[in-house]
């Protein structure tokens, strides 16, 4: 809902109150809520950015600390801490960390927009003598990134701070207290931190009290490292938190001597432990994802990245810790040090991930299937810290556009995930470049960053990649019905298409530039990562794409004019697509898997060519043994490629195989999260090369969509999106004999339960208040069912519900 009343004011609460009325006349009572604004102007920032290094600190690792000490003199009504850094920052008030977020501020398009955070902070104050403190490390904003380049220094060289604590006081009266020339500062006990290779922290360098009243020491006057505050913006997206904990599931030790634990899950996060021991004992923890054939310790993958946690002990009573400003992706630790003896519970994993409220969730009767969705949802959250990466242990860690891409439309089955993409997408928008390429990932750390020259192309303007810039905020739209997004993002969306359009053959085929095309595709020729279809089919297949999803927004819109224009463009792609690709007989000219699923389901295959195209597509998967050969542009859209032509059953087929190449073959090797590649452990126990082999990568849980409306059946109309107008169209298949689907939309849960067995299917149905479903019982017949009528359609019966429960039960044959 957007707010539509008077102007707000900042750094203000506002009190709503609603009810609702039902068709029998039943009245609610009033429920009453609220909402606070935070600053809306840079002008409103009476603070600078403090730091304790000097322009010569491009080269250090370490944190730092600042704090000041107030006298509030005045009952306090409330208090708001705002907050931001260059680099990754921690507050405190009065010796107590202000809220549960973590690695903030997060990481956006530094060099326009630097995000700051609201902290309710009035039951930590008191009347008297009170301190803040802040302790700051490198993070994203001057840390090492994209590793196997060696950036660093991306977007600056010395760690800052700012802070403005805003006290109102019960007279009405108000008082700051800024981060200024009057701080001081020293070392942090964090003596090293950097995001892909862990931390080092002494805590025999913690100085107790610094975060409280009465601190003796005399630490150094920080310096001013700037006083312009126009890049800060108010947080727009999800922070990230610690969101679930694992206790360890084995301890051992592997043929190599290396103590393990074992957690039972990939995640992206951190270790928790408890020490005891004396001043100067360490404890040195190593992380991996898996154990190589012989059931040692793997590392290789991690490229650059080491990954590793040092902590020295103070002494005296047992110690808690976990980091500050790293991460790691890890399933399994290796305890190089540890004073006494190691006992599994005092070890704990916590998972990290944006902030996201869980929303769709997928059983069924095929445990590997139900395991695999657990899997993508897995894989989803450990990469979408903040940002939607790629992985989330190697020396890279980036936002790719093209795995986000290709995600987007599970990933709004899975999550909430309008204000996480709204967010990024904004970042997206500011660094595309002049002439509307899209960066290969965002925030921008490939390009010339020294002085992001935007009339660089290098690592920029590749199809699929930087299609995302539309796909996204059309999916987002869909799924969650939410216009302001593509608002947002619409002249960005434009951009993109206009720029394909100006270097694109006659305006219709995009035959030039670089493109990772259908990235590792088992078809590519051995040592590379580029799979067998052209790149100007893909190109120009995903440029109609981007027009028609954009002609689409524009209507949506009302923006009418380009609407006809884009319509119009997308035609003229689609008869171009078809001179260039399809001989006169109806031949592609590409024969590769991925080809051809993407003719067929981008719209770009002549009706009369149809039969053929997918007869082929039959073909091509026959002479793999009934295996795929796609990669990241084919994957996603094989199962509904083939269910929407006829082939459910090879789509099943494909779905549920569990020799390699598939999707369940990870989970017999013991996967709980998505591979990069489909064989990153091979049958034999060998790896892919540790060159790029994440064994966390959602990229292939794009599939995941299709899990769900389809094994699932529960889909959105997209002309009535966010699920005002679910479609519900469970589609049974061989090899599984139930499925179950919830979905917790913004009107309420929505679910469909199907179930066969001795010749019938029965199929349960939840359609929450104020929507409608249009629902197709698969194999039903014209007819009255449990007092509905249905009538016949294709593939069964069909009926328009409105809001409540039901159960059909009927004859049914595969």
């Amino acid at each position: 809902m957007v707010y539509e009343g008077n102007p707000l004011a900042s750094s203000k609460a506002y009190f709503w109150r609603v009810k609702s009325w039902d068709n029998h006349g039943e009245e609610s009572d009033w429920e009453t809520a609220f909402f606070e604004t935070t600053m809306f102007s840079s002008s409103e920032w009476k603070a600078r950015f403090i730091t304790m290094e000097d322009e010569n600190a491009g080269a250090n690792s370490a944190g730092t600390v600042m704090r000041k000490e107030f006298t509030l003199t005045k009952d306090i009504k409330r208090a708001r801490l705002y907050a931001s850094a260059k680099g990754m920052y921690e507050a405190y008030c009065n010796g107590e960390k202000t809220g549960d977020q973590v690695l903030a501020p997060g990481w956006t398009e530094y060099r326009s927009r630097l995000l700051f955070q609201a902290y309710d902070v009035t039951s930590l104050l008191v009347k008297g003598e009170n301190a803040l403190g802040l302790m700051v490390g490198p993070g994203w904003y001057k840390g090492d990134l994209a590793g196997w380049l060696g950036k660093r220094n991306v977007f600056g060289k010395r760690t800052a701070v700012i802070a403005q604590l805003r006290v109102e006081y019960t007279d009405g009266t108000t008082e700051l207290v800024v981060t200024d020339e009057s701080w001081t500062g020293a070392a942090a006990p964090v003596t090293y931190a950097e995001l892909y290779h862990g931390e080092n922290y002494d805590a025999r360098l913690e100085q107790p009290g610094w975060k409280k009243p009465e601190f003796a020491a005399q630490w150094k006057q920080v310096l001013i490292e700037s006083a312009d505050t126009g890049i800060l913006q108010p947080e727009d997206g999800l922070p990230v938190k610690e969101c679930e904990f694992f206790n360890p599931r084995a301890f051992f030790t592997t043929p190599d001597g290396d103590r393990v634990l074992d957690f039972g899950q990939n995640i992206s996060g951190w270790v928790r432990f408890k020490v005891r021991g004396k001043a100067g004992d360490r404890v040195r923890i190593r992380h991996a994802e898996t154990l190589d054939a012989a059931g040692n310790f793997y590392t290789e993958n991690l490229r650059k990245a080491k990954q590793i946690i040092e902590y020295t002990l103070k002494g005296g009573e047992a110690e808690l810790f976990s980091p500050h400003f790293t991460f790691q992706g890890f399933r399994y630790i290796a305890i190089d040090e540890y004073p006494g003896s190691i006992k599994p519970e005092n070890f704990e994993a916590v998972a990290i991930y944006s902030d996201m409220h869980p929303l769709g969730m997928f059983t069924c009767s095929h445990s590997k299937l139900t395991q695999f969705v657990s899997n993508v949802r897995w894989s989803m959250k450990d990469n979408f810290v903040d940002i939607p990466t790629d992985c989330p242990q190697r020396d890279e860690r980036l936002g790719w556009t093209g795995d986000a891409e290709i995600f987007a439309r599970s990933a709004g089955y899975l999550m909430e995930t309008v204000p996480f993409f709204r967010k990024w997408l904004r970042d997206l928008a500011v660094s595309q470049l002049d002439d509307g390429q899209v960066p290969h990932v965002v925030p921008d750390v490939l390009g010339d960053v020294a002085g992001h020259d935007k009339k660089i192309t290098g690592n920029s303007g590749a199809c699929a990649w930087a299609d995302a810039a539309v796909i996204i905020p059309w999916m987002v739209y869909v799924y969650f019905g939410d216009k302001t997004v593509l608002e947002d993002q619409y002249a960005s969306m434009k951009k993109w298409v206009e720029y394909i359009h100006s270097v694109a053959q006659d305006g219709v085929l995009f035959n030039t530039g670089f493109h990772f095309g259908d990235w590792v595709a088992l078809d590519a020729k051995e040592g590379s990562y580029f799979g067998a279809t052209p790149n100007d089919l893909s190109a120009t297949a995903y440029y109609a794409y981007s027009t028609e999803l954009l002609a689409k927004s524009a209507r949506v819109l009302g923006k009418e004019a380009d609407a006809q224009n884009y319509v119009q463009l997308r035609r003229d792609i689609g008869e171009a697509y078809a001179r260039e690709f399809f001989t006169p007989n109806g031949r592609l000219a590409a024969r590769t898997q991925t080809a051809y699923i993407l003719s067929l389901y981008f719209g770009l295959t002549p009706e009369t060519y149809r039969k053929r195209t997918v007869d082929t597509l039959i073909e091509l998967i026959a002479e793999q043994d009934n295996h795929l050969t796609t990669g990241f542009l084919g994957t996603p859209y094989i199962c509904r490629v083939l269910a929407d032509n006829g082939h459910l059953d090879l789509a099943y087929e494909l779905l549920l195989k569990e020799d390699f190449p598939s999707w369940l073959y990870q989970i017999t090797q013991g996967a709980t999260t998505i591979w990069e590649h489909w064989d990153g452990l091979k049958p034999d126990g060998t790896m892919w090369s540790a060159e790029m082999n994440s064994f966390n990568h959602y990229a292939y849980g794009a599939v995941c969509d299709w899990v769900f409306s389809a094994v699932g059946g529960l889909d959105t109309d997209q002309e009535r999106p966010g699920f005002a107008r679910s479609i519900i169209k469970p589609r049974p298949g061989e090899g599984v004999s139930w499925a179950e689907t919830k979905y917790e939309s913004v009107y309420g849960l929505l679910s469909v339960r199907w179930e066969t067995g001795n010749g019938n299917i029965t199929v349960s149905i939840t359609v929450p208040h104020n929507t409608t479903s249009f629902v197709i019982l698969p194999g039903a017949e014209q007819g009255v069912i449990n007092e509905v009528n249905f009538v016949k359609v294709e593939g069964g019966a069909c009926a328009e519900l409105g809001s409540g429960s039901y159960s059909f039960s009927y004859p049914f044959g595969r």
